[in-house]
């Protein structure tokens, strides 16, 4: 695919971190899909929080590796631009990552002039997922059906179950094209002490109801043994964590809580290694970069069944849990009670998990295919 051009549009991108998977999910991509595809990113020039990106140039096209340069938009100027810019670049394709974004997804799908628009939805139609901000969410969809979005667009899915969510929305006539994430591997962290009875818990996300940290602190409660919960990203949703910090002051003494605020991602990997075990028993996760990366690292992993990652325990690479206090708690009891011979054999498991789970060679061929797909 020689000079193939794709034009992504998306709110956040790096050095912005804050908004999570897809960010990842899209960095990972242009860095392993290979050099016979030119892209242009165009995100906005602030973080999740609002704040503003340090150390870019804003309004211009910068260069992100060989095969990528960024435009990171102001805000006064997005709508405008990023038409204008898709008229001077004149892209093959038009990949919008998300579909709840009026500047980087509805106006683009439009009024851009391209023949070829794809949508990523990555993960925003799962049903855990659309329970969050309902009413602005359904706003959007009706918007996009208004346009015919289901009719002029291919929709991008991550895997098959992906695919039966948008299908759910859109209908079964809408054209859905699959391919999976790229994933960010880590080195396998030093083996850490497992003493019995004694465990070191390590969560890393946005503070949301998502992602269950409060569920995790009410079946920590339930503990009866020495465990070390460290929690690590931004505050998403400030109730939320509110509620979560009253819990943490009702804990028991033999259960302590350490909050890291938010973690750029060069020091996942310093968090990851003074953990035992990596918890995150989210409603929903499209992907869940952070629980792949914690196996790579050879964190058994407890996690719902509402990831892509599952049978875990068969793997002895973690847990899938029921979104229970109970389940949660019996999960982390498993792990508290082993010693360091039985512990090694899981974090052994957790690193061939992450290993053999996903074949990068298998995902280029599937972007490729993603990015010949015509209208």
């Amino acid at each position: 695919m020689p000079g193939l051009k794709v034009f992504i549009c998306i709110p956040w991108f790096h050095p912005a971190f804050r908004a999570g998977g897809p960010v990842q999910s899209i960095a990972n991509m242009v860095n392993q899909t290979g050099n016979d595809i030119q892209f242009r990113i165009f995100c906005g020039n602030t973080d999740l929080n609002n704040t503003t990106l340090e150390n870019i140039k804003t309004d211009t096209w910068v260069n992100y590796n060989g095969n990528t340069q960024v435009w990171y938009a102001s805000a006064d100027k997005r709508s405008d631009s990023i038409l204008k810019q898709v008229d001077i670049v004149k892209p093959d394709i038009l990949y919008m990552v998300g579909i709840f974004s009026w500047h980087f997804n509805i106006v683009p799908f439009i009024f851009s002039k391209v023949a070829t628009k794809i949508i990523s939805v990555r993960g925003m139609l799962h049903p855990g997922a659309l329970t969050q901000k309902r009413h602005k969410k359904q706003l959007f969809l009706k918007i996009a059906r208004m346009f015919n979005l289901q009719k002029n667009a291919i929709f991008h899915a991550t895997d098959e179950k992906e695919a039966v969510y948008i299908k759910n929305i859109f209908g079964e006539d809408i054209r859905v094209t699959i391919a999976g994430n790229f994933p960010r591997k880590l080195r396998p962290s030093p083996l850490l002490l497992k003493e019995p009875y004694k465990l070191k818990l390590l969560t890393i996300g946005l503070i949301s109801p998502m992602k269950n940290h409060l569920l995790v602190l009410q079946s920590l409660k339930q503990c009866t043994s020495g465990v070390e919960y460290h929690i690590c990203g931004p505050v998403k949703d400030m109730e939320y964590w509110q509620l979560c910090l009253a819990q943490i002051r009702d804990l028991p003494s033999n259960i302590s809580v350490h909050y890291h605020g938010e973690v750029q991602p060069q020091s996942i990997e310093e968090y990851l290694a003074k953990a035992h075990v990596f918890i995150l028993p989210s409603k929903s996760e499209n992907f869940g970069h952070a629980i792949y990366e914690a196996l790579s690292a050879g964190k058994p992993v407890i996690t719902s069944f509402f990831t892509p990652w599952q049978n875990l325990e068969t793997a002895h690479a973690g847990l899938n849990v029921e979104l229970s206090e109970i389940s949660i708690k019996n999960g982390i009891q498993v792990f508290v009670a082993m010693d360091e011979t039985e512990f090694r054999s899981w974090r052994d498991s957790a690193v061939e998990y992450a290993r053999t789970i996903i074949n990068i060679e298998d995902i280029k061929l599937q972007y490729k295919n993603v990015f010949t797909v015509k209208n």
